[in-house]
């Protein structure tokens, strides 16, 4: 993945992914509301005489993404064009999935801007860079729970120290710390519910990706980064299924609960330190 610039200004990064599923199956998963809220951030898209004219992304609190649909072409293509970052041009991301054999999809992402200097470069690169993690849980999606209704729930805390430390927190806190791939793992006692089988653990970037089966079938997703100068835990659980609405209503207070007695948050003094 490298960014790749234009001699008409067009500067663009490009992020591909291989996943199991028919194209019809693989487009309401990149291509809907519903779809894309199992395994990326709560999405919605807006229609117009049946057409989507536009797609709302909440990423948290004051945090929506707002985007107008420029092109639409089920279940191969689509494309909109949403607001930059704090002064940048306009954003345009385009969507591709293409059959390939054996049974798998190709899924590409380009996201694209016109500027005549390098100044956000940087931003467009980081945005490609945060691709990988969510198509890991897209591949779990589709792999274990396609099609099936979904809900989410989401927990982030500021916490003193470096990345490296606070991963060491979160891992230590939830059990997980030295987890391989494949290896079964329930969490330690005063923790809410969760057990499961380790997907995917990396630390570096520092990430985890857990395949739920209690509170109910699900993914976890856990990390630690760094924004602004300030280090963050976060905690992503997608649950799958019939009862899942009903799992996230159940289980959100007490993670809450958890997360505000595990995670404080960190005094002035730590902060400056």
């Amino acid at each position: 993945m490298s960014l790749k610039k234009e001699a008409s200004g067009r500067r663009s990064i490009q992020v591909e992914v291989e996943v199991p599923g028919t194209p019809e199956e693989v487009w309401q998963a990149i291509a809907t509301g519903p779809g894309i809220s199992s395994w990326f951030v709560p999405t919605k898209f807006e229609e117009r005489d049946g057409q989507p004219v536009a797609v709302t992304m909440n990423f948290g609190p004051g945090m929506e993404s707002h985007a107008v649909v420029t092109a639409w072409d089920p279940p191969r293509r689509f494309a909109a064009q949403g607001e930059g970052w704090g002064g940048s041009p306009p954003i345009a991301t385009e969507w591709s999935v293409e059959a390939r054999a054996g049974g798998v999809c190709l899924v590409r992402v380009v996201h694209s801007l016109f500027a005549s200097t390098d100044d956000w470069d940087n931003q467009l690169e980081s945005t490609g860079l945060g691709w990988p993690g969510f198509f890991r849980t897209l591949r779990i999606y589709l792999t274990h729970f396609r099609g099936q209704r979904s809900a989410i729930m989401q927990f982030v805390a500021p916490v003193a120290g470096t990345e490296a430390e606070a991963w060491e927190m979160l891992t230590a806190a939830l059990g997980v710390k030295g987890l391989s791939v494949g290896q079964r793992w329930a969490a330690p006692a005063g923790v809410p519910a969760l057990s499961g089988v380790a997907e995917y653990v990396s630390h570096g970037p520092y990430d985890a990706l857990l395949r739920l089966e209690q509170p109910g079938p699900g993914v976890g997703a856990l990390g630690a980064f760094n924004v602004g100068g300030q280090s963050m835990v976060a905690l992503t659980v997608y649950h799958y299924g019939d009862q899942a609405a009903g799992t996230v209503a159940r289980e959100t207070p007490l993670w809450q609960a958890w997360f505000q007695e595990r995670f404080p948050m960190p005094s002035q003094t730590s902060q400056a330190e």
